[in-house]
């Protein structure tokens, strides 16, 4: 259906971006897909990066790099000018002021995406609220469900009201202060999330701030017809007959959460306790790094690719993908390898789960240490999965039509039920 047809629902997705990082590719997809599904979907954006007709940025360069250093200026003065904490934090404290904004203002249902660093604040999601539109937030981490991180780690205090913040000084409450302008926002509006994995969605069922918000799980979509399972044997990083190819990428490869560190541990130990699987395996890396050397350091075969955009290219011409992270709330970089046909090894501290199977499609790590990682990847060498079979598990459960069709399911219930309620003789 044309952008601005009349007869299609109208639905409006707002995103830091369209490209940077896996909550931005997210939403580009999800607006593609709820498109291909008949809707008028539009995505608003600070940066734009692709050049689809349906997205537009939103503010003017100037002042939305002001409100991002506004914001960061007085985090970094709270968490006792750490550098290395400075961007695991967010407040929501800065942002742009959609309400009046035509697309907002046609809009059936308003969609928040990830919204952080100066996208919107606080107070204008609750603006947006008082639109008297359904207002859907798609949570791609846990900070909706904290005081102001993204990632608790260790930390339960999520569990309570983020009292003490492990990434703020002794006797800060900024946590707090900012736990309780997010309890009077979701108090105040008729919110609904929806976590993009059963593990996200427990975890907000955990809290004291979500606990009693209304919650669904909709995975995030992939466009499975663009990450074909044929095998590409060209040998571009000059592998050794007979050997497997295992991938770890991620946007910033180097970002503590993603476990580099855990997949190199996991290597040397592979090296050094199982030469017979080590000698059969290549290992591929991309992403951003700012030390090459975290890399340079192995005892294996491997290539580092740097940025990639076309990733389909290199899980086609891979065996293993392997994701090593602390915690991911879905796993984008799984079901991209499993839908060109790789097999699956991962921690399974997150959304990963919802994604692999264990000893089926892939490899559930015990537990987060690097011996565990390096049995998953053993098993990955020493066992073949069929191609296609990978790429159908996929298509089933988070191709773009059955993703779409679950949030247009949820989009129609909530306006109906908005229209109920302006129905309703005042008492």
């Amino acid at each position: 259906m044309p952008l601005g047809s009349p007869f299609a629902m109208k639905v409006v997705i707002i995103s830091r971006s369209d490209a940077l990082g896996g909550a931005g590719v997210a939403s580009l997809r999800l607006c593609l897909a709820l498109r291909e599904q008949g809707a008028d979907a539009r995505l608003l954006v600070l940066n734009r990066h692709s050049g689809d007709p349906a997205v537009q940025a939103v503010g003017w360069a100037g002042g939305n790099r002001l409100r991002w250093l506004a914001e960061r200026a007085d985090i970094f003065a709270r968490n006792g000018l750490r550098r290395d904490t400075l961007f695991a934090i967010d407040t929501a404290t800065q942002g742009c002021d959609l309400t009046r904004h035509p697309l907002v203002l046609q809009a059936d249902v308003i969609v928040l995406g990830w919204v952080n660093q100066a996208m919107l604040s606080l107070g204008g999601v609750h603006r947006l609220c008082q639109l008297q539109k359904p207002v859907v937030w798609v949570m791609h981490d846990m900070w909706n469900c904290t005081g102001v991180c993204h990632h608790s780690g260790n930390c339960q205090e999520f569990c309570a009201q983020c009292g003490s913040c492990p990434l703020l000084p002794a006797g800060s409450q900024l946590a707090h202060r900012t736990w309780q302008r997010k309890l009077k926002l979701y108090t105040h509006n008729p919110i609904h999330f929806v976590a993009v994995s059963r593990w996200l969605a427990g975890a907000c069922r955990r809290s004291t701030l979500m606990r009693e918000m209304n919650i669904s799980v909709i995975p995030n979509a992939l466009d499975t017809l663009g990450f074909s399972p044929e095998f590409v044997n060209d040998n571009p990083w000059q592998v050794d007959a007979g050997s497997k190819v295992a991938v770890m990428g991620a946007a910033r490869l180097d970002d503590p959460i993603k476990g580099l560190d855990r997949l190199t541990d996991a290597l040397r130990w592979l090296a050094h306790h199982r030469p017979d699987v080590a000698h059969r395996l290549h290992v591929v890396f991309y992403g951003a790094v700012r030390n090459p050397a975290l890399i340079d350091d192995i005892d294996l075969p491997h290539t580092y690719l740097g940025y990639v955009s076309d990733l389909q290219s290199v899980y086609r011409r891979a065996h293993i993908v392997v994701s090593a992270s602390e915690c991911e709330s879905f796993g984008y970089t799984l079901a991209e390898g499993m839908a060109c046909g790789c097999v699956a090894v991962t921690t399974g501290t997150g959304g990963q789960t919802d994604i692999v199977s264990h000893l089926k499609n892939g490899y559930v790590a015990a537990d987060l240490s690097p011996e565990a990682l390096a049995a998953g990847i053993a098993w990955a060498v020493e066992n073949n999965r069929d191609r296609n079979a990978q790429h159908r598990w996929v298509a089933d459960h988070f191709d773009l039509d059955k993703v779409a069709s679950q949030h247009l399911k949820l989009y129609e219930q909530l306006i109906r039920e908005q229209k109920n309620k302006k129905q309703e003789p005042s008492p």
